[in-house]
């Protein structure tokens, strides 16, 4: 049986990766070299790898190092964030939220107004994409949480946040359309693969007829809309984006209640809440029970 990894030794191979060398990792330990390098022969003694090549007075990385580099990173951060959990002490750090564009411009302008306010100490960066690229990206440990269209997958743990009522859009002199028979021609305009309200117009015209269909792949709400008045084709998109830009002449074409009527919710790693997502999920929650009053 391997013996257990020190914990120190971890935080020790991880300066030294930091630093570029012994020399400099000893200095912002303060510890002498001598010390630093025998915590990084016993870190690869008791693993029994090579983490590092060296060459004279450098020291490179091998690949089993740069595996190990991920795993002492997330472990420092994990030790970071349960001593700042249990003492009490407000969040602070970096929170890599996620959301789709809609949710980013129709819903998140006043929760991440009243965040900043409640939590100064947390830096948060925004990144939109569509459903399954922000799914993959909270897998994935590049984001930390998101706002997404879709119950996740079991690996991530969710709460349902706000309500979404999706609808066709057309040019204001679009003949009404209640029926996929009814956009004959008509283009469509969309989010590329792993957009999950393309995927909910695919269910509605079949999937026979959106193959066949000429599509129009497009990065944003604000260009989409912007198609689809000028005639270039229909789309399917959220009402909240459609309150956003009052003023762009669409015509609004209801769906079935079972295709239209959908929840957001906010996803992040099961068993991995941070103490920046759980102050996220504090603002959340209090803006739900403001919205049921």
């Amino acid at each position: 049986m391997a013996d257990p990894i020190n914990f120190t030794d971890l935080q020790v191979f991880r300066a030294v990766v930091e630093e570029g060398g012994i020399i400099k990792a000893a200095r912002k330990l303060h510890r002498v070299p001598s010390n630093v390098t025998k915590r990084i022969k016993q870190l690869e003694s008791s693993m029994g790898v090579t983490l590092f090549h060296r060459d004279r007075q450098r020291l490179h990385l091998s690949p089993t190092g740069e595996l190990l580099r991920g795993y002492a990173d997330r472990l420092v951060q994990l030790s970071e964030e349960a001593r700042t959990a249990v003492s009490g002490a407000n969040p602070r750090g970096l929170l890599k939220l996620g959301a789709l564009e809609s949710t980013a411009a129709s819903r998140l302008p006043g929760l991440l107004a009243a965040f900043h306010l409640q939590y100064p100490d947390v830096r948060l960066e925004l990144t939109t994409g569509t459903n399954d690229f922000l799914v993959q990206a909270v897998a994935g440990r590049q984001l930390d949480a998101a706002f997404i269209a879709e119950p996740p997958a079991r690996i991530l743990a969710h709460i349902p946040v706000f309500r979404e009522r999706l609808a066709v859009i057309s040019s204001p002199d679009h003949p009404p359309i209640k029926r996929p028979q009814d956009i004959k021609s008509d283009s469509l305009i969309a989010f590329p693969d792993g957009c999950a309200y393309r995927r909910v117009l695919q269910r509605w015209l079949g999937h026979d007829v959106f193959s066949t269909k000429r599509m129009l792949e497009l990065g944003s709400y604000h260009a989409i809309i912007a198609c689809v008045a000028s005639g270039t084709g229909i789309a399917l998109v959220p009402e909240s984006v459609l309150d956003t830009m009052p003023q762009t002449p669409v015509r609004i074409h209801p769906l079935p209640k079972t295709l239209a009527d959908m929840r957001t919710p906010l996803v992040w790693r099961d068993g991995e809440i941070s103490p920046p997502v759980l102050a996220l999920r504090t603002v959340v929650a209090s803006f739900k029970k403001a919205a049921r009053r």
